[in-house]
């Protein structure tokens, strides 16, 4: 059993309470506000009422229908229906704002912003509505982008979503083979691609990996470039033209082709560092419902205000953004680093220029700060700043209170965690409880969450899986290609029959607030006790001679030790530096916890995404092939851990 400092670091105000969303939509349903915990037994014990409600409170454009959820024909979660006879447009939900307020802020790395109102946004979505139309795209076939976070890529996005066609994209960073490996999966019709970008003061051609790409999708039947210059091999067959040329035409108003609840929206991939990456089918009316239930009742985003998250286009966070201009906020789009080298404070200066009322971002961003001492509060003045939320991977108690010294006292700080399986979340913040410090705040509303240990029992104040018991309308149609049911439920049921197994390590307190430890594949075993790697890193995140880590397990006789790689300051690990790391390790986590064998190293894996690749190190150090080296944004890094054995170990 593990205990925490559960100090309440904010709570929200009277007024706060009084005028948020929650409290707006507990009215509506004439369901108490508090205990929140009832409220939420109620929203998945109801689960048909509950996200029938979601869709009048979030004014859904569309016709509705009579019936809001079929079970499935067994009870599992599987095989559920939800507004079976609904229809609707993903697109004409988020163009639904007043024509002169504003809708996209596009900012660059250099600082500057171009807005547009929703009246432009909307004219800019017919000419590439047009222009798709005229290249023969219609409902369910595939358009891909490899393009970065730019007002194009938007556009592309709600045009091929206005006609019911399907969008999935990659980041222009990703090399041809790990474009390949997702796109190529799922035969798009149509590609649209960047030849060009900027990042961190650099500039990088791309059009040599753009090429390879357009040479293997033998069934794209159209390239479209984001620049003039448009020197790319391609197929005889590929007709070839600019973003400008697609979008020459005399549409300014868009239309609307209205789908089943369940259509097809975007196909999303998993990380695939173990082999190739899962192609995830989401539906269109499932996302558009789980997302404006997060935005408007757990982040509490209103008309007016102004969403960020620092995400590429490759990542679940993208879309979740770009679904805020369904409450008719404005959102902010990033094209650049996050920390400029010249500059490190380039984000919150521009969301300083911007007004921004909700900023997303990761931990490893805000670490970054912390260890440059950049105090943001001292450097920017954020009156207009709400919210800021963090995912991607666990945040730790020590930097709940930096963000209270250094960003702003008065803030919600919501630390989120889901997945681009259900594209969305499973635990969230709130508007209406207090931030406590190194948890997660609540279980989303809807969403049947829950611990269980290895006996199937749930459990409080003990780490186990984190699973889902109750279908929601964001779970997957399938995964894309051959055998994909199956897959899909291997994946998520196989565990447990029935029971969504998230493939989180968890823990949920007395006070119903959620701590994640970390990937359960990723958690360490020795002496059969499951240890969460999160625990180990939020150590290592206070020693300032560590400028990185990673953390795994290799088996030995029967059992697993852990090995820690870092990253040091000036390149030496001293016998000092290993004594005061192991023994901050063994104070403030267990002496289970404590690494057998610690190595240095030039790097760490990560994901394109900037998630650490545990396995992927691991892999590497035993010998096993690492299947899917496209997805790591550094795979040279692995060189390094390939005879990591044969050296001698501190």
């Amino acid at each position: 059993m593990t205990q925490h400092d559960s100090t309440i670091l904010w709570e929200p105000n009277e007024q706060w309470i009084s005028q948020s969303n929650l409290k707006k939509f507990s009215e509506q349903i004439r369901f108490p506000l508090f205990p929140y915990e009832r409220l939420h037994r109620w929203s998945i014990a109801n689960t048909e009422a509950f996200w029938s409600a979601v869709w009048d409170f979030a004014d859904i454009i569309g016709d509705k229908g009579e019936s809001f959820f079929v079970p499935s024909n067994d009870g599992s979660m599987l095989g559920a229906k939800w507004f079976p006879e609904a229809k609707l447009n993903f697109a004409e939900n988020l163009l639904r704002g007043e024509g002169k307020e504003t809708a996209v802020f596009a900012a660059r790395e250099d600082g500057t912003v171009t807005s547009y109102t929703f009246a432009e946004l909307r004219g800019k979505v017919a000419k590439a509505q047009e222009g798709l139309r005229n290249l023969g795209v219609g409902s369910g076939d595939r358009v891909a982008g490899v393009v970065t976070n730019g007002i194009e890529a938007l556009v592309a996005l709600l045009a091929t979503t206005s006609l019911g066609a399907v969008w999935t994209s990659c980041s222009p960073d990703f090399g041809s083979q790990g474009i390949v490996d997702r796109i190529g999966q799922v035969r798009p019709k149509l590609l649209i691609a960047s030849l060009e970008y900027d990042y961190n003061g650099k500039h990088f051609d791309i059009r040599e990996n753009i090429s390879k790409v357009c040479e293997v999708l033998h069934d794209v039947s159209a390239i479209v470039t984001l620049t003039e210059d448009k020197e790319i091999v391609k197929d005889e067959s590929q007709q070839l033209l600019s973003w400008d040329e697609l979008c020459k035409n005399s549409a300014t108003v868009p239309t609307f082709t209205r789908v089943p609840f369940d259509h097809p929206l975007y196909i999303l991939y998993t990380s695939g560092t173990t082999g190739l990456p899962k192609a995830i089918v989401h539906s269109a009316g499932g996302t558009l419902l789980k997302h404006v239930k997060e935005h408007q009742l757990h982040c509490d985003l209103k008309q007016g205000d102004v969403l960020y998250w620092y995400t590429n286009t490759a990542w679940m966070m993208y879309p979740w953004l770009v679904t805020g201009l369904a409450s008719q906020a404005a959102i902010l789009l990033y094209d650049g680093a996050p920390l400029r080298k010249d500059k490190i404070g380039i984000l919150w200066e521009i969301a300083e220029k911007v007004g921004v009322t909700h900023f997303g971002t990761s931990p490893k961003y805000l670490e970054t700060l912390q260890r440059s001492d950049y105090s943001v509060g001292e450097n920017h003045q954020l009156p207009q700043l709400r919210s800021l939320l963090a995912c991607g991977s666990p945040l730790s108690a020590e930097q709940y209170d930096w963000v209270y010294e250094a960003i702003k006292k008065d803030l919600l700080l919501a630390s989120i965690s889901g997945g681009t399986e259900i594209i969305g979340c499973f635990v969230v913040g709130s508007p209406i409880h207090p931030v406590r410090r190194g948890e997660i705040t609540c279980k989303a509303l809807g969403m049947a969450v829950d611990v269980l240990d290895e006996r199937g029992a749930s459990v409080i104040r003990q780490k186990g899986d984190l699973v889902c018991t109750v279908p929601f309308p964001s779970m997957p149609l399938t995964f894309w290609g051959e055998n994909g049911d199956e897959r899909y439920h291997s994946s998520y049921f196989e565990k447990r029959p029935g029971i969504w197994t998230h493939g989180d390590f968890a823990e949920q307190t007395v006070e119903q607030s959620l701590i994640i430890y970390g990937r359960a594949d990723t958690t360490l075993n020795p002496g059969g006790v499951r240890i969460g790697t999160a625990e180990i890193y939020r150590v290592l995140e206070q020693i300032p001679e560590i400028k990185d880590s990673i953390v795994f397990g290799i088996p030995n006789e029967g059992d697993e030790e852990i090995v820690l790689c870092v990253v040091v300051q000036d390149g030496k690990l001293s016998e000092e530096l290993t004594s005061f790391i192991r023994r901050n390790i063994r104070k403030k986590a267990s002496p289970r916890h404590v690494p057998r064998r610690i190595y240095t190293v030039q790097e760490i894996p990560y994901t394109v995404n900037g998630k650490k690749v545990e396995g992927a190190a691991r892999s590497t150090v035993l010998g096993q092939q690492v299947k899917n080296k496209g997805s790591l944004s550094n795979p040279n890094s692995l060189v390094d851990y390939e005879t990591l054995l044969e050296r001698n170990f501190v």
